[in-house]
């Protein structure tokens, strides 16, 4: 190990979040410059240079870029960070470069309400879909012959956790790649690369960023080849992030061991107290020693997220519930400093009961949510 690996393996969470992407110190220059609002660059004689147009490249990207890179790979060298406008920007973005037809790609069967959608214009390009839940490893039986393998591991809205190291062991075998949407636990809680993933892919408009106030996603990979097939991708559909957007987000990922520590603590305490409600059922947290994906989480996960699922006895139920909420926004998203919950039924993607419950855990003191909590529960019995 040389003396700046070993240097940056001493480095903590908090430490790397408040200095990741941080360009060398100049004399009377902002530690982190403004954004840079440009269409083009001044490109006189041959293109040279990393910036010539707004559509492939930006100073401010650059060091959000890197920042997440450290982030996701501390310490590992040829690791790339590729932005882009929103989290399915970037989903589409692995699969759109990586697959041709007559490729065979495996989905999680209980992913991200928009990943039927994504299954559709899949197969009208004549890309074989196959699709497993992501509880109990279940990709595997359908794995063989797949070019690539997309997994959710913690699953959103169920919270189902996969042996990630063991999936990918199998799929490399297979020559097929594999992505992990890490937009749960985020980079702090889990390392997708460090698990031998190709790529790394999240909305940082959740927790990453955490004030619900900037639209983002990325792609973290390590094999150049690949990577310049997403960067292509991205110049073609000019799916990028904003300058504001990026320099916003750079920022935020200064607090973001604060806030993750924060938020996943007040999350498992939640949890907790939901549990002894005999109202509640399906209660899920990975942080829970009796939750059924905890063991396999404790091997490959750091922390546990913020997002706490449960359901409720009926519809009504959970919408009387919702309501009598003080300090919880009705609202969907997850990962704010605000905390947050849903019917996630409502929106017609997910296999979940009518009742179910998708709260993401904020900022505040978790004596006050757990309060509110219980009191709405009371307040909506019928």
């Amino acid at each position: 190990m040389s003396d700046a690996t070993a240097d940056e393996a001493r480095t903590g969470d908090g430490t790397r979040a408040v200095r990741a992407g941080l360009p060398e110190p100049v004399k009377h220059e902002p530690t982190l410059p403004g954004p840079v609002f440009a269409a083009h660059f001044h490109l006189p004689g041959e293109v040279t240079g990393p910036y010539s147009y707004g559509r492939d490249d930006n100073p401010t990207w650059t060091l959000l870029e890197r920042a997440i890179a450290e982030l996701e790979a501390p310490g590992q060298e040829n690791v790339e960070t590729l932005v882009f406008a929103s989290g399915m920007a970037a989903i589409s973005a692995v699969l759109f470069s990586q697959l041709r037809a007559g490729d065979a790609v495996v989905l999680p069967s209980d992913g991200y309400q928009v990943l039927p959608l994504v299954r559709a214009q899949l197969e009208s390009y004549g890309i074989e879909v196959r699709t497993a839940p992501t509880a109990g490893d279940a990709q595997l039986e359908v794995l063989e012959g797949a070019r690539l393998l997309w997994i959710e591991s913690p699953s959103n809205p169920g919270l189902d956790v996969c042996d990630i190291r063991r999936l990918v062991e199998a799929a490399h075998a297979g020559g097929t790649l594999v992505a992990v949407d890490n937009t749960l636990a985020t980079p702090l809680g889990q390392r997708p690369l460090e698990l031998g993933a190709d790529f790394s892919v999240a909305s940082g408009t959740k927790q990453l960023t955490g004030h619900g106030d900037v639209l983002l996603g990325y792609v973290t990979g390590r094999d150049a080849e690949a990577m310049a097939a997403v960067r292509r991708w991205r110049k073609i559909v000019g799916a990028i992030s904003g300058p504001m957007e990026a320099w916003l987000a750079h920022r935020s990922i200064a607090t973001l061991q604060l806030r993750v520590d924060r938020q996943d603590t007040s999350a498992l305490r939640v949890a907790e107290a939901l549990r002894q409600r005999p109202e509640v059922s399906g209660l899920r947290y990975p942080g829970l020693p009796d939750d059924p994906s905890h063991k396999i989480a404790a091997q490959q996960m750091s922390r546990y997220g913020c997002v706490v699922s449960f359901t409720l006895p009926t519809r009504a139920r959970a919408e009387r519930f919702l309501e009598a909420l003080r300090l919880v926004e009705d609202a969907t998203s997850f990962g704010g400093v605000r905390s947050t919950a849903e019917r996630r039924r409502r929106w017609g993607g997910d296999a979940v009961p009518e009742g179910f419950i998708r709260m993401s855990v904020g900022a505040e003191d978790p004596e006050d949510l757990i309060a509110d909590l219980l009191r709405a529960l009371g307040e909506s019995a019928e």
